[in-house]
């Protein structure tokens, strides 16, 4: 059976894999990831994470000043910092699935800040209000 960080781990790999020209793969030795056009949008695992935790890290050039106070949110430090990347860390006691609205929006502005204008600009007019 899977833990809630497995669900929520499913879930947000099935809403990336939404965006045009994505697809899931392994990134580094014991991370999974989601890229567009060959480049990473998402990244989900940590080394020597357990099966009852999450790690998420995206690109966040709009909102990533305002998510450091959040209590999920890990610092950012060096090159992730200096590129507006944001490491959210949910733990066993967290409740990852009530904030899957949440991370599945910085997917999406993460995919619209890898992506090719092209393809950033399909999706960020499919969220306007008609």
């Amino acid at each position: 059976m899977a833990t809630p960080h497995q669900e929520a781990e499913a879930a947000l790999t099935a809403y990336g894999l939404t965006f045009p020209e994505t697809d899931a793969g392994l990134g580094w030795a014991f991370t999974r990831v989601l890229r567009v056009k060959g480049k990473m949008f998402c990244i989900f695992g940590d080394k020597a994470e357990p099966e009852d935790a999450l790690t998420i890290t995206v690109k966040l050039p709009i909102s990533f000043e305002m998510v450091q106070d959040l209590p999920f949110v890990r610092e950012s430090r060096g090159w992730y910092r200096q590129h507006q990347w944001a490491i959210a860390r949910f733990g066993p006691q967290d409740d990852v699935l009530a904030e899957l609205p949440t991370l599945e929006a910085w997917i999406r502005q993460s995919y619209c800040a890898m992506a090719p204008k092209k393809l950033a600009r399909l999706v960020e007019a499919e969220g306007r209000p008609d």
